[in-house]
């Protein structure tokens, strides 16, 4: 169905090929997943299966891909419209109507279908991925993984012969997230559609993979099973690393092979040993923060920039930012209901939940610029106590930063270069400490790419150097590790520890239970824009059947979280 041939693939003023030499071919009705790390040239090959690349992103292609028979190289993408659905990594970017009744029926409105057909797939589909109670509710209004789900559903009404999907499930909750993975495993199985799917949350989606691409760094390309795929793979989901640590061949690629595999592993780690690799559970947040007299980390703005506040690292457990009543609401709808909240000096706050929860409405009202229909939120140690609300930009931003779901809204300039000087200038850093930044969590960032060319992943590093530029004691982020992968998580987990360890305060929205195990101190879980939970991140993770890490369940009752721990609580061999 899908066939690249002696395929290499050049962008315009790149050393290198994006990708080269690529022979593989993709059959009817397979699952093939796309794996590889951050830039690799993943979302080259998604591009070049659906003839996006090279005609909407200029380049040189060698080589001969087709789909379904045909040559893209003669074949603009409005060409293979009937037999391919994209889904890229920003969803918004791809709307063409106002509500989502509509966008799921723009698509068969192009096609010419019967009126009657129109309402059956669309009703369809709305039963298909949860969307029925949306169906009236503008785009705009919607949150992340509510517009990811409605773009997967505006293309599945066209009934696709191949689907063609750039990180599916990132915007979305664990459980909407398996809905949607059981759905396009349906179009799979019962319809024979092939998917070509890159996603860098290996862990949700390689039990459902036929098939495994796996991209290196130099842009070459392997087709295997995804277990002995996985084997030699950099990026690897928790439970196969797992796998790799205890010796198990072959390798594991759920959670229910690994726990059948486990009994000997859980036996191995004592009680003792398991509770020393965990560490004692964080401090309740009255007490939250790092012990008293620990040596903070330098900054990463190298220093605080002058004007900023405080000029002095806060005090471990000091307040940073406080929360009374807030509320926000969006015409009828109400977003948050009276939420108080107190983040610390020193925390790693992370704020979880499903779609729709609330999660996103809460950074924005702490930021400052989000609606708030009631309540407070003031900066304990600043000047008179503010609301960020009412400072001017340049003065929040020196005091609470945010960096959004679509970072790329806050780049502006044309290179990556003009953005980090620009960025430096406006925080009054030294110069060079936005470009130090972002390539400490990205290497290899082009300074001149425009930034909107940039990898999801490089887009969200450069935004976050740019924030970090002010150095601000309190930073939000939210949904941060879309288009990143475990290496690229792992460096901004680092970066995130070192933070608080200097006693900021961070605090961030993500669905991925991966990321928060290994970084978070504290969780807060929103639902109904009600706070229900709010402890130590162990403690809610492990008792949580939706959030739990993969190494919790498969290891459950002990009580780790993370690859890491389990290395660290195994006996010594002598």
């Amino acid at each position: 169905m899908i066939r690249f041939e002696s395929a290499t693939i050049t962008y315009p003023g790149a050393e290198a090929p994006a990708v080269r030499d690529v022979d593989v071919t993709v059959e009817e009705g397979e699952l093939c997943l796309v794996v590889g790390p951050t830039g690799a040239g993943k979302s080259t090959l998604l591009g070049a299966a659906c003839a996006r690349v090279p005609h909407f992103t200029g380049g040189l292609l060698e080589g001969r891909v087709t789909v379904a028979g045909r040559d893209i190289a003669t074949h603009l993408p409005r060409h293979l419209a009937d037999v391919v659905g994209v889904v890229t990594q920003d969803p918004l970017r791809s709307f063409v109507t106002d509500t989502v009744e509509e966008e799921l029926a723009f698509s068969l409105e192009q096609l010419g279908l019967p009126g009657e057909v129109m309402r059956t797939r669309v009703e369809e589909t709305l039963d298909l991925l949860g969307l029925a109670p949306l169906r009236d509710r503008a785009l705009v209004e919607l949150s992340g993984g509510e517009q990811q789900r409605v773009a997967i559903g505006a293309v599945m009404t066209a009934q696709p012969r191949v689907l063609v999907l750039d990180e599916p499930t990132s915007a979305l909750d664990p459980t909407a997230a398996e809905e949607v993975l059981a759905a396009i495993t349906r179009l799979v199985h019962d319809l024979g559609v092939t998917v070509l799917l890159a996603e860098h949350r290996l862990e949700r989606v390689i039990q459902f993979a036929d098939t495994v691409l796996l991209v290196g760094h130099d842009g070459r390309v392997s087709h295997g099973l995804p277990g002995p795929q996985l084997t030699a793979s950099p990026v690897a989901p928790p439970v196969v690393e797992l796998g790799r640590l205890a010796g198990w061949e072959p390798l594991p690629l759920s959670v229910r092979d690994a726990r059948r595999r486990a009994a000997g592993l859980r036996q191995s780690l004592t009680p003792a040993a398991a509770h020393a690799a965990a560490g004692p559970s964080p401090a309740p947040p009255s007490a939250a923060g790092t012990p008293t007299g620990s040596s903070p980390a330098p900054s990463p703005g190298g220093g605080t920039p002058s004007g900023s506040s405080p000029t002095s690292p806060p005090v471990p457990g000091t307040a940073l930012i406080s929360a009374r009543g807030v509320e926000v609401s969006y015409g009828p709808v109400a977003a948050l209901r009276g939420v108080d909240l107190d983040v610390r000096a020193g925390d790693v706050l992370a704020v979880m939940g499903r779609n729709g929860s609330g999660k996103s409405s809460l950074l924005w009202a702490l930021q400052g610029t989000g609606p708030r229909s009631a309540g407070r939120v003031q900066l304990p140690l600043a000047s008179g106590a503010p609301d960020p609300a009412t400072l001017r930009p340049a003065q929040a931003r020196r005091h609470v930063a945010l960096v959004p779901q679509t970072p790329a809204h806050l780049l502006y300039h044309a290179t990556v270069a003009a953005e980090c000087a620009a960025a430096d200038e406006d925080a009054g850093a030294a110069p060079g400490t936005t470009a130090a930044l972002a390539e400490h969590l990205s290497p290899g960032l082009p300074p001149g790419a425009h930034p909107q060319e940039l990898s999801e992943g490089g887009r969200l590093a450069l935004a976050l150097a740019v924030q970090l530029a002010a150095d601000p004691p309190v930073l939000l982020l939210d949904e941060p590790t879309r288009g990143l992968d475990y290496t690229a998580k792992a460096r901004l987990t680092q970066l995130l520890t070192d933070r608080a360890r200097a006693g900021s305060a961070v605090i961030l929205t993500s669905h991925d239970v991966e990321f928060v195990a290994g970084c978070a101190d504290r969780v807060v879980t929103l639902a109904e824009g009600e706070v229900v939970a709010d402890g130590p991140a162990r403690d809610i993770l492990v008792a949580s059947p939706t959030f739990a890490p993969q190494v919790a369940k498969v290891l459950a009752p002990v009580g780790l979280l993370t690859v890491a721990e389990v290395r660290a609580a195994l006996p010594v061999a002598t």
